[in-house]
């Protein structure tokens, strides 16, 4: 079989007794090869780390915690916790780090498990505005049980309005007030939300999901010296497993590790835990530390020569890995762009702006990101070279993807991605 090289000499009776999943798992793999990945919150994770993921660790039941588990036989993957909580207090400088949450959205609800009881009220960035689905809002569990007020951005800037913070801070009192979210191009005034949070004696917490990687790379300020609490997933800038992870302080450890089990999970998962010190370990290195401040670099060349091409990007630009892109200049909805990208090999997607006059299931926007391209090799020549072929898909193109702009623009994304490919054989 042409991929045992890749998945490793079991591939091949995986291949005989299932070839249904075994196609699924050869067709992604190809997928990731053939395209150019520009979601924002993916990235292509190491050999290594996937090796941990598939490893025997699978098997281990261990709730609870190092030296303190409600199941015997966990000396080993005991071990393999205790690396990943002192590699990860290590490469952020925190306290202290639990490294159990399944997700970043498992890390979130244990935060909120720490700090607020239903009912009590929390201040976060609005979803449409950058924010994210666990900020509050009404379709999430973050939305029902608690009392969620927002803040957004200034119209002109497109950034955060820090005044509009404070003024809610002190109108609403939260107990809570949250920064960070999935769609802010900009750093974060860490300083002034502390500030705010100190005004009315409210933890500060900084959901790092998506910029994490880029801290941990020293590529942009860290919000571990002003935060309470930082939750972030493990999967996208960081380069580590699809999963998550909270640093504290140690006034803040005992309630974290309470909330995170057990009140909201059980047994952790060990192998991932496993791949998340690998991760760590990676990310502690001189060679990840160049990668971060190249995918900071690639992400400001992609977002300008996307803006000299029409598909203006908000705020004027960006400080970290992802753009968000308004496209009423060109008149084609984000919906309509994603369908056009993605019939010419381009993985990006749709994205309210702020102040959208679209519904979300349209949006005006589009969200790209460089950390998976960054990983491929490429760089600024690159990113001008995408950013002609993206805005040449959206604005020539349509979603059919028998249509000869797709094929054309497909066949530019081919050579590319040939010659920087993704897991190289």
């Amino acid at each position: 079989m042409r991929m045992t090289a890749f998945y490793g000499s079991d591939f091949d009776e995986l291949d005989a007794f299932d070839p249904e999943i075994a196609a699924v798992l050869l067709s992604e793999l190809e997928r990731i090869r053939g395209g150019l990945q520009l979601i924002a919150s993916e990235n292509l994770s190491s050999p290594r780390v996937l090796t941990a993921l598939g490893s025997t660790l699978s098997n281990k039941y261990a709730e609870g915690y190092p030296g303190r588990r409600y199941y015997g036989g966990c000396a080993e993957v005991d071990k393999a916790e205790n690396l990943a909580i002192e590699r990860c207090k290590a490469l952020f400088g925190a306290d202290h780090a639990n490294v159990q949450p399944h997700s970043g959205a498992s890390a979130n609800q244990a935060v909120y498990g720490a700090f607020l009881k239903p009912g009590e009220t929390l201040l976060a960035m609005s979803l449409p505005h950058g924010g994210h689905l666990t900020h509050g809002t009404k379709v999430s569990f973050s939305g029902k049980w608690f009392n969620a007020v927002h803040y957004g951005v200034h119209q002109e800037s497109e950034d955060i309005d820090y005044d509009q913070v404070e003024a809610l801070a002190r109108e609403h009192r939260p107990k809570v007030i949250v920064a960070g979210g999935s769609a802010i191009p900009r750093l974060i005034d860490f300083e002034r939300f502390r500030a705010i949070a100190d005004g009315i004696g409210a933890i500060f917490w900084v959901d790092a999901a998506h910029f994490i990687g880029l801290v941990a790379g020293k590529a942009i300020p860290s919000p571990v010296p002003y935060a309470d609490v930082v939750s972030f997933t493990t999967h996208k800038v960081l380069r580590g497993p699809r999963s998550g992870a909270i640093v504290c302080t140690e006034e803040h450890k005992a309630a974290i590790d309470k909330a995170v089990f057990p009140m909201m999970q059980g047994g952790p998962q060990m192998h991932t835990v496993a791949a998340k010190a690998v991760n760590f370990k990676e990310c502690a290195t001189p060679e990840y530390a160049d990668y971060a401040r190249r995918v900071v670099e690639n992400a400001a060349v992609l977002a300008t020569s996307l803006g000299e091409r029409g598909i203006r990007p908000t705020t004027g630009g960006t400080d970290t890995h992802l753009s968000l892109h308004d496209l009423q200049g060109v008149g084609v909805s984000g919906k309509d762009a994603e369908a056009r990208c993605d019939a010419a090999g381009i993985v990006l997607n749709k994205n309210a702006i702020p102040y959208d006059p679209a519904p979300p299931s349209v949006a005006s926007g589009i969200r790209v990101g460089s950390p998976c391209v960054t990983t491929q090799g490429m760089g600024a020549e690159q990113m001008r070279q995408i950013a002609e072929l993206i805005a040449t898909a959206i604005t020539r193109g349509d979603a059919d993807p028998e249509h000869a702009v797709s094929r054309e623009v497909r066949a530019q994304v081919t050579e590319l991605v040939t010659a920087f490919p993704a897991y190289p054989r």
